[in-house]
């Protein structure tokens, strides 16, 4: 993940205070959690400017792919407790309140939208940081990072896609033990289990982020996208059902520009280049 400051995607008062920053360079947004001091936890402000920079990213068609990370020692904390106990003891606002307008939103978009996620975790992530990180298509953890599935620690259930996506991953089995014991797991045993792609020394890890979405930004997106509709309508549909669809997104990939110049330029011999579209 490049150093190199990236044109931002909006335009912003540098005088207005943000949480989430976001930035595009070649095809590549970065989605940036920016509260280092609180390890990138997520208070009502930040869950709010995360889901729209997220939808933002998802629905602009220069974006072709998307890299979610965190600044400092830490991916995303989860929840930030301070701002859930001052929510928690006024009555305003109740878990299920903020899932419904957050996290259930959140973990949506980012496992649907129509082109590959990146999980850049630069630390530990924890509760809903790894949920959101699992949602992810790849997954580049620091060698320093880890993952905490922390839910029973604070007497509460799993969100944000957890319990969809840690069984499938590592089994039902391991996914039990992971969450109701509840402790770091350091990124040589995230990469054993599964729960990361790939593990990088720091002094690595900007520049396996930046290759791994250069590849895919030159890539064919859209093609990108329905795989990824068609691994997530599989996994809870029946074959026929699943065959059906993938005729569906086949007809679809198979009628854009990219398919017809990459049958043209494999007919001439030429290399493909793929636009996105």
């Amino acid at each position: 993940m490049s150093t190199t400051p990236t044109a931002p995607l909006e335009h912003r008062d540098d005088a207005e205070p943000t949480t989430v920053r976001t930035s595009l360079d070649a095809g590549v947004a970065t989605v940036r959690i920016d509260r280092p001091e609180a390890f990138n936890a997520l208070d009502t402000a930040t869950k709010q400017a995360l889901l729209a920079a997220l939808t933002q990213v998802s629905n602009d068609p220069q974006v072709r792919v998307v890299v979610l990370t965190g600044t400092g020692r830490s991916f995303c904390a989860g929840e930030d407790l301070r701002s859930h106990a001052k929510a928690l003891l006024s009555g305003a606002q109740t878990l299920a309140d903020t899932i419904d307008a957050h996290y259930n939103p959140i973990a949506t978009v980012l496992a649907t939208m129509d082109k590959p996620v990146i999980a850049a975790i630069n630390g530990i992530a924890a509760g809903a940081g790894v949920a959101f990180a699992l949602a992810a298509d790849f997954r580049i953890m620091v060698a320093e990072g880890g993952m905490n599935l922390a839910f029973a620690g604070i007497a509460l259930s799993c969100d944000s896609g957890a319990s969809f996506w840690l069984p499938r991953i590592v089994g039902m089995a391991k996914a039990k033990e992971i969450l109701l014991l509840p402790r770091t797991l350091p990124a040589p045993e995230c990469a054993a289990l599964g729960l990361v792609t790939t593990v990088v020394p720091a002094t690595e890890f900007d520049a396996a982020v930046a290759q791994l979405a250069g590849t895919l930004a030159a890539g064919p997106t859209l093609a990108y996208g329905a795989m990824r509709r068609a691994l997530a309508y599989s996994a809870t549909h029946t074959l026929e059902e699943s065959l059906a669809n993938e005729r569906a997104l086949m007809d679809r990939t198979g009628r854009t520009a990219d398919h017809l110049a990459a049958v043209n330029a494999f007919v001439a011999k030429q290399p493909m280049v793929f636009t996105g579209s």
